[in-house]
């Protein structure tokens, strides 16, 4: 099978990572007899450092030709006094609404040989395995451009959906349930803005349609609280775009690490970005110590959603898996022992897994 993937590398560490999810792509390819055509593009600060804005025509138009967007991260300290417009920030959220891509898929699953690097107990966190649906194209993010009032005395913010674009998200959230474990949370804040009660009265609308998943009604402050005192009581959750992003956020230390999540960013045609949750990191950028984890299994979530290749996709997976049970991490793992290597190593040890050289003839008779 031929794909065509762009890759966005962005800003701070996003080219590394980029580089290391490319190996692990070219190994897949060589394994399962695939072709990955792979262009690159500019975005972010980058972008703006070269063609002044975050986000180009020119990467637009080949995002909307491609079959998958795999991107690194975007931002820094740099570009910080820029006006908004020009910020790097601008350009994710810019392709983002370009592409039509309105769901946000976050899973959130330990790996058994890092449960120990939360700072949340053992026992609380042992076999939690969550997948958070953040709408993406609407609310505060994306209200009327936010103004300063009174000489810069008041600001305004404005939160704005349409119903449709509440919809949308909400039918996807149902289907993610029926695939996994049939129980779907759905997480506002009713009690105070009405864009919520018009969010709990169409999953309340909806759920009629799918009366085989259990629906349960959380305001976003206890969901927050029960995700970090109770994890496992979570199979799916679904929310509007800001409560998205600071709950998917507050997750990241179910895992241990916020570089070992990954995420999907899809529209309803199965197109989409994948990026690692983290950030750009730019003062570790260039030293070789990045994780490329996250990465690697947001291309493995590139597999799965976009091209339909589940034997790949759990291959990548299983691959990470064997490496962090065999002890090698980088710097920002709290590994008990183990190995510590940089960026390459680690992705070598990817591949290499990947390539069955180190994993068991039971793992690899599952793929190859």
């Amino acid at each position: 099978m031929n794909k065509h993937i762009i890759l966005l590398p962005g800003d701070g560490i996003g080219k590394e990572i980029i580089e290391s999810a490319v190996q692990v792509l070219n190994a897949v390819a060589g394994e399962f007899g695939h072709t990955f055509t792979l262009d690159e593009h500019a975005i972010g600060g980058a972008a703006v450092d070269n063609y002044g804005t975050p986000l180009p025509d020119a990467t637009v138009n080949a995002c909307q030709n491609a079959d998958a967007i795999l991107l690194g991260a975007v931002g820094g300290a740099k570009w910080d006094g820029l006006p908004a417009d020009k910020r790097p920030e601008k350009g994710l959220l810019g392709i983002r609404k370009a592409l039509g891509l309105f769901a946000n898929l976050r899973p959130v699953k330990g790996f058994p040989s890092l449960l120990h690097a939360s700072p949340l107990k053992e026992e609380i966190i042992a076999g939690s395995d969550i997948l958070i649906i953040r709408e993406l194209t609407g609310g505060l993010y994306f209200g009327t451009p936010s103004e300063r009032r009174d000489n810069g005395h008041a600001v305004v913010d404005t939160l704005a959906y349409e119903r449709t674009e509440m919809e949308r998200i909400i039918d996807k959230a149902f289907q993610s349930a029926r695939l996994r474990r049939r129980h779907l949370t759905s997480v506002d804040k009713a009690n105070v803005l009405e864009s919520s009660r018009l969010w709990r009265e169409i999953v309340e609308e909806k759920k009629k349609a799918y009366p085989d998943v259990t629906v349960e009604h959380l305001l976003v402050d206890a969901a927050a609280m029960k995700l970090i005192t109770n994890p496992n009581q979570f199979d799916v959750m679904v929310t509007e775009n800001m409560f998205g992003d600071i709950l998917s956020d507050e997750a990241s230390v179910l895992t241990g690490s916020l570089g070992m999540l990954p995420s999907a960013s899809i529209r309803s045609d199965g197109a989409g970005l994948y990026e690692p949750v983290h950030g750009s990191a730019p003062d570790i950028a260039g030293k070789g110590i990045a994780n490329p984890l996250g990465t690697i299994l947001s291309a493995a979530l590139m597999l799965r959603h976009s091209f339909q290749m589940e034997a790949e996709a759990a291959a990548i997976e299983q691959a990470v898996r064997e490496c962090l049970d065999q002890g090698y991490h980088t710097a920002d793992l709290d590994m008990r022992g183990g190995q510590e290597v940089s960026t390459r190593e680690m992705t070598e040890a990817v591949v290499e897994n990947l390539t069955c050289k180190s994993v068991s003839d039971s793992i690899c008779g599952m793929y190859v």
